[in-house]
């Protein structure tokens, strides 16, 4: 999937890793990028082309497809993460709140997006997850689980659009420095990294993309004796 002369659609890309990819596909030579968000007004960079999508939405998903009939590239990034367990109180209602975006909205722009990439030559996908997906740590339970169901919702979609020639892409990162990680004393990566390793792996044809070495230390451990998410994590 070549970026340049793309038409690239972004979800939550007013600000945070979803700005760097919309910054990123313009430098690249993107033809058009369209920039999703809840609140269109947010959106200040130039050269992108505002659209009004919440994800959890059906009716402004559904909107979005018709208005961007012309997309080739979408990146599903928008997401939410707070931090809590299982077993603290409220978590029924936090899961079902991190569902809403990590997981349905993905599989919301999935198959409102799916019959358009079909119609512009197949296209490509890139979905935002975490090393989350993997390896579950005690204050991002909630979060870490819905990641592992977009994990998998992209390993499916993946298999589903192959026929039309549709490239699915998974980015797996741990803390990436944007708003979303404000206030954890954790290495964090710059989101112009991450979204370079992603669009350079997309350009490369891969399936997957391990932004940062904490990502691929925890890749390798998924097959150590025992597997690093049976070991009680340090952080």
């Amino acid at each position: 999937m070549n970026i340049k002369d793309a038409v690239v659609l972004i979800t939550g890309a007013n600000r945070g890793l979803g700005l760097a990819f919309a910054k990123e596909a313009l430098a690249r030579g993107a033809r058009k990028v369209y920039a999703g968000a809840r609140d269109p007004a947010s959106v200040t960079l130039a050269g992108v082309i505002p659209v009004r999508l919440d994800v959890t939405d059906a009716g402004e998903v559904s909107a979005a497809a018709a208005l961007c009939d012309d997309v080739t590239l979408l990146i599903n990034n928008a997401g939410i993460a707070h931090l809590g367990g299982f077993l603290e109180t409220g978590s029924v209602d936090a899961a079902r709140k991190h569902l809403e975006t990590n997981f349905f909205g993905v599989l919301r722009m999935s198959q409102a997006f799916a019959p358009v990439l079909a119609r512009n030559g197949g296209g490509a996908m890139l979905n935002v997850l975490s090393v989350a997906s993997w390896l579950n740590l005690p204050s991002l339970g909630v979060y870490g689980a819905t990641k592992s169901a977009a994990w998998s919702l992209t390993n499916g979609l993946r298999h589903e659009l192959h026929d039309q020639g549709t490239q699915v892409l998974g980015l797996h990162v741990a803390f990436v420095d944007t708003d979303l990680t404000r206030g954890l004393d954790v290495p964090k990566t710059p989101p112009y990294a991450v979204v370079n390793h992603a669009l350079d792996g997309l350009e490369a044809g891969a399936q997957e993309v391990l932004a940062d070495d904490r990502t691929r230390q925890v890749k390798r451990c998924l097959s150590a004796e025992p597997s690093i998410y049976l070991s009680h994590p340090q952080r």
